[in-house]
């Protein structure tokens, strides 16, 4: 968590930014920002996850891989914010996609689970993740053919962004919660499956029709939000009757981290609904609001909101009002950057100008989030301190 607190005041600089010189080039600084959000955040707390709920004989190859993948990401940490896509960041990125080679091949191998419906998700997830560096390597060939302006260059970007996000990130959360949940394979299942995958693959087709424009990628988009419509009917489906599972945990704040990531969950779906409509289709990628904002639901609302879920669910992690006020400023500050951007993006749409002091309410909104998370940080170190300590008081009890 770390890594997403760095990110965060990473994102905040980018805001801030607007108000004032920061002394770091832009550009770089956001390469900076969603790879350590990207890498950092969710790609460790994910190989976290699935090491510990599905590998049962924790080996040190998972050890000795979650280290050096920690390493790429400083490198990036370091390098991005310097000298942007150079030498050195390059290569940083090159050790973390090999790291996640490995990690996918180690993983696909030896996780155990009762569930064939966790395994499913669980290798679909790793099989996204791997189809999404293809976009990666056909970078270097895009500038040296075309050009970093060219279609191409941009479309392996969005390929690399697209099966991430909704791949191998949205695909893994959703692995770890059926599988707390305790979800079993079923016709449901089986039907939510297929219709995940699909939804996932031919949605691809709006980012596509970005850059090259096509009246056939507009309609395979919108079959790919259609079947994403029927994923979210099928996905509340199935967790529907399994939400007392939630509510046995005697948290509150645990159940309004799980309804929030949801609520996010069917916003984000339907936002793509609006996608079907071409004019909107192409305002969407033009409105840099909308494109930000809808990263952020998904990436912050969504992916990181189950992450979040799935950390109140330890029981290792313990409650304080340091741990409420962390995860009450993280949401207050998501809903209302959340707010500003979409608000912001309609007025550009309507030709209504700029919000008045808009730059600066976004940073003042935006210092909520990592306030949230540092809090969130202070007491997991707390609560871990106070447990070895505890820990040390057993022992010397029983060994006098």
């Amino acid at each position: 968590m770390s890594n997403f607190l760095v990110a965060a005041l990473m994102g905040l600089a980018l805001r801030y930014s607007f108000l004032e010189p920061i002394g770091i080039n832009y550009r770089f600084l956001t390469h900076a920002h969603s790879h350590v959000a990207m890498l950092g955040w969710v790609y460790l707390m994910i190989f976290t996850l699935y090491v510990h709920y599905f590998i049962p004989n924790k080996t040190k190859p998972y050890n000795r891989l979650f280290w050096i993948t920690e390493i790429a990401v400083l490198g990036m940490m370091i390098s991005f914010p310097i000298q942007g896509y150079e030498a050195i960041s390059i290569s940083f990125s090159t050790l973390h996609i090999f790291c996640s080679y490995y990690f996918a091949y180690l993983i696909w191998k030896h996780h155990e689970t009762e569930s064939k419906a966790t395994s499913l998700l669980i290798k679909a997830s790793l099989a996204f993740m791997v189809l999404s560096t293809f976009g990666v390597w056909c970078l270097g060939p895009a500038v040296v053919t075309l050009g970093s302006t060219s279609a191409f260059y941009q479309t392996a970007i969005q390929f690399f962004l697209h099966f991430q996000f909704n791949g191998w990130f949205l695909i893994a959360v959703i692995a770890v919660l059926f599988h707390l949940l305790k979800i079993e394979y079923s016709s449901v299942f089986k039907n939510f499956f297929y219709v995940l995958i699909g939804s996932t693959i031919l949605t691809m087709a709006l980012p596509i029709h970005w850059f090259s424009p096509h009246d056939a990628l507009i309609w395979i988009n919108t079959i790919g939000v259609l079947l994403q419509i029927a994923m979210l009917i099928l996905f509340l489906k199935i967790v529907s009757p399994k939400q007392n599972i939630v509510t046995n945990k005697h948290s509150k704040l645990l159940y309004l981290m799980y309804v929030f990531t949801v609520v996010c969950f069917i916003l984000k779906v339907l936002f793509q609904i609006v996608t079907i409509l071409p004019e909107f289709a192409q305002t969407v990628f033009y409105q840099r609001n909308f494109v930000i904002g809808f990263i952020h639901l998904l990436m912050l609302g969504v992916i990181s909101g189950f992450l979040f879920s799935f950390i109140l669910n330890s029981s290792v992690v313990g409650h304080s009002k340091t741990l409420y006020l962390g995860i009450y400023s993280f949401l207050i500050g998501f809903i209302l950057t959340e707010l500003l951007l979409l608000v912001q993006g309609g007025m550009f749409y309507i030709g209504s100008g700029l919000i008045t002091h808009y730059h600066l309410l976004l940073f003042i909104f935006s210092l909520l989030l990592p306030l949230g998370i540092g809090l969130i940080l202070v007491h997991i170190f707390k609560h871990k301190k106070q447990c070895n300590l505890n820990l040390k008081n057993d022992i010397k009890l029983y060994n006098p």
